[in-house]
């Protein structure tokens, strides 16, 4: 499977609950962080939720 790189690039500050929550389960609890993971629709699901506040780049 692909490998994605997800870096959280904005503020979690102000955001609603549940993408605060997605943060969470993707890895993402500070500023800058990057977290690896396979690239699976349950994961991007996830970070479509949050594209404002995350980069993505693919890790083949």
């Amino acid at each position: 499977m692909a490998k994605i790189r997800i870096t959280q690039i904005k503020s979690r500050i102000g955001s609603p609950k549940d993408q605060k929550r997605t943060l969470d389960a993707l890895g993402l609890t500070k500023m800058h962080k990057t977290v690896e993971h396979e690239s699976t629709p349950s994961i991007e699901g996830m970070v479509r939720k949050v594209r404002h506040l995350v980069s993505v780049e693919n890790n083949s």
